[in-house]
C-alpha cells in the first residue's frame, strides 16, 4: 500500500485506532468521560480526515475498495450519526447502573464495519464489513443487562442475523462458483435483467440469496419479524444506531451494487424488489397501526421507509441514486431527533415509550414537545418539513421511470401513516396528566443532547425549505455510480 492508498483510507484507519485506543483506555482506568472523550475527537478526526482522503478520489484500492466522493459523503453521514449518538449515550448510560465505556469502544467497531460497506467493491470485503458489524450489534442490543428486554432482544437478533448471514454466505458461494469472480462490476448488467439459460440459474440463485441477507438488514418484508422486538428491546441510543447507522452502511452498498442510470432495474430482480417495495410500505404502515409502544410505531414505520427507498433503487435513472440518497439523509436526521427525544426524557430505569406516557408533555416540557412534533411530521411528510421533500424526489424519481404501481402503493401508505404519527402529536397536546414521565419533567435535561436536537429540529426544517445546495452536492457525488 502506497502513500495515496494511506491517506485514501485515512477515515477508516483513523476511527479504527480510536476503537483500538478506547479499549486500552478501558483497560488502564475505568472513567466515563474520558472514553466518550476519545470517542468524540476519533469521530471528528475521521469527519476531517475525508477532506484529505478527497485529493486522490476517486482512488481504487486493491481488488477490495473504492474511495470516491459517493463514498465520502456516506462516511460523514455515518460518522455524523455516530457522533450524535455518542452525546445522546452519554447522559442515558449515567442515569443506569451499567459500564458503560465499552458501548463507545462498540459502537466504533460497528461504525468501522458500517464504514467498510460504504467502499466494497468485492463481495469478499463487504461480508467482512457486515460481519463487523453485526457482532458489534449483538452485545449492543443486549447491553443494559438489568433488563430482560434487551437480553431478549439480543438473542432473537444473534438466532436471526447469523442465519441470514448463512443464507448470504451461500449466495455468495453460488455467485462464485457461476462467475468466478466477487466483483460488484461483474453483476451490474445482471441486474437489468437475466436470460433464462441453464449457466444463470446458480447465479441468480445466488443473488436471490444474498439479497435475503441484505434484506434482513435492512428489515424489509418478508424479513422484517425481528424489527419490533429489537427496537423495544434494545437501549434507545442503539435503537437510534441501528435506524441510521446500520440501514445506511447497507443501503449505500445496496445503491452502489444496483444503480442504473437507464430504465432502473428490470427482470427477475426488479420484479423481487418492487414486490418487497410494495410490501414493506404497505405491511410496515398497517402494522403500525395496531401498536401503542413508540418505539414499536418507530419500528414498524422503518420498514416503510425502507421501502420508499427501495422505489427510488428500483426506479434508477438519473435522479433514482439522488433521490435515495436525499431520502435517505432526511430520514437519518429526522429518525435521530425522535429517538433523541425519547433518549433524554427516558428515566433512570424505564424507557418511556408508551403512547401515554407522552401525553400532555406539552405542558411540561414545551420545547421538547415542539422538537418532537417536528419529527413526526417529518416522518410524515408533511411540507416545510425535510421528510417530505424526501419523498417528493422519491416521487419524482419514480414518475421519471413511469414506476406508476410503486408511487400508487407509496401515496396510498403514506396517507396510512399519517394516522399512527397523527395519534402521538395528539398525545402530546392533550391535557396534562400525572402519570409518566414524572422522573424526567423533575430534572434539567443534558445540555449536549439538548444543544444536538435543537440543531436537528433546525435542519429538519431547513432542508425542508431550502434543499438546493444539498441537493447539488448530491447530484455530484452520486456521478461517481455512473
Amino acid at each position: 500500500m502506497n502513500v495515496a492508498d494511506f491517506v485514501a483510507l485515512l477515515p477508516l484507519i483513523t476511527i479504527s485506532v480510536t476503537a483500538v485506543v478506547v479499549m486500552i483506555a478501558i483497560a488502564i482506568r475505568r472513567n466515563h468521560k474520558v472514553a466518550i472523550a476519545i470517542s468524540l475527537i476519533g469521530v471528528a478526526a475521521s469527519l476531517m480526515s475525508l477532506s484529505l482522503a478527497a485529493s486522490n478520489a476517486p482512488l481504487q484500492i486493491t481488488d477490495f475498495f473504492i474511495l470516491d466522493s459517493y463514498s465520502r459523503l456516506y462516511m460523514a453521514i455515518l460518522l455524523g450519526a455516530t457522533g450524535v449518538v455518542f452525546l445522546f449515550a452519554y447522559d442515558y448510560l449515567k442515569r443506569r447502573q451499567e459500564r458503560p465505556e465499552e458501548f463507545y469502544l462498540l459502537v466504533l467497531l460497528a461504525t468501522a464495519g458500517a464504514m467498510v460497506l460504504l467502499v466494497s467493491r468485492n463481495f469478499a470485503s463487504f461480508f467482512l464489513g457486515l460481519e463487523l458489524l453485526s457482532v458489534a450489534l449483538y452485545s449492543l442490543i443486549a447491553y443494559v443487562r438489568t433488563q430482560s428486554t434487551s437480553i431478549e432482544a439480543g438473542i432473537k437478533y444473534l438466532v436471526l442475523a447469523a442465519s441470514s448471514s448463512s443464507v448470504l454466505l451461500f449466495g455468495l458461494a453460488l455467485i462464485y462458483a457461476d462467475s468466478g469472480s466477487m466483483e460488484l462490476s461483474q453483476f451490474a448488467t445482471a441486474m437489468t435483467g437475466i436470460s433464462g439459460s441453464t449457466n444463470t440459474i446458480p447465479l441468480l440463485i445466488g443473488l436471490m440469496l444474498v439479497l435475503t441477507g441484505i434484506g434482513f438488514k435492512l428489515a424489509v418484508v418478508p424479513f422484517q419479524l425481528w424489527t419490533p422486538d429489537v427496537y423495544e428491546g434494545a437501549p434507545l441510543p442503539v435503537t437510534a444506531f441501528i435506524a441510521t447507522v446500520s440501514k445506511a452502511g447497507m443501503f449505500a452498498f445496496l445503491l452502489r451494487w444496483f444503480h442504473v442510470h437507464g430504465v432502473g432495474i428490470a427482470g427477475t430482480p426488479g420484479l423481487v424488489l418492487t414486490l418487497i417495495a410494495i410490501a414493506s410500505m404497505l405491511t410496515g404502515n398497517l402494522l403500525a397501526l395496531l401498536q401503542t409502544n413508540v418505539k414499536r410505531i418507530l419500528a414498524y414505520s422503518s420498514i416503510a421507509h425502507m421501502g420508499y427507498f427501495l422505489v427510488a433503487l428500483v426506479a434508477g435513472g438519473p435522479l433514482g441514486a439522488p433521490a435515495a440518497t436525499y431520502y435517505l439523509i432526511a430520514y437519518a436526521t429526522t429518525v435521530l431527533g425522535a429517538f433523541g427525544l425519547m433518549t433524554i426524557l427516558a428515566g433512570s430505569r424505564d424507557e418511556a415509550t408508551s403512547i401515554d406516557d407522552y401525553r400532555g408533555l406539552l405542558w411540561k416540557r414545551p420545547l421538547v414537545a415542539s422538537a418532537f412534533t417536528i419529527t413526526l411530521l417529518s416522518l410524515a411528510g408533511i411540507p416545510l418539513t425535510a421528510g417530505f421533500l424526501g419523498k417528493f424526489y422519491v416521487v419524482a424519481a419514480g414518475a421519471s421511470q413511469s414506476r406508476w404501481i410503486l408511487l400508487f402503493t407509496l401515496v396510498i401508505s403514506s396517507t396510512i401513516g399519517l394516522f399512527y404519527y397523527l395519534r402521538i402529536i395528539v398525545a402530546l397536546y392533550s391535557q396534562q396528566t400525572d402519570s409518566g414521565l414524572v422522573e424526567s419533567s423533575a430534572r434539567p435535561l443534558p445540555l449536549p443532547a439538548t444543544l444536538v436536537l435543537t440543531a436537528l429540529a433546525a435542519l429538519i426544517l431547513l432542508l425542508g425549505v431550502y434543499p438546493a445546495p444539498l441537493w447539488d452536492a448530491i447530484i455530484a457525488v452520486t456521478r461517481d455510480l455512473g
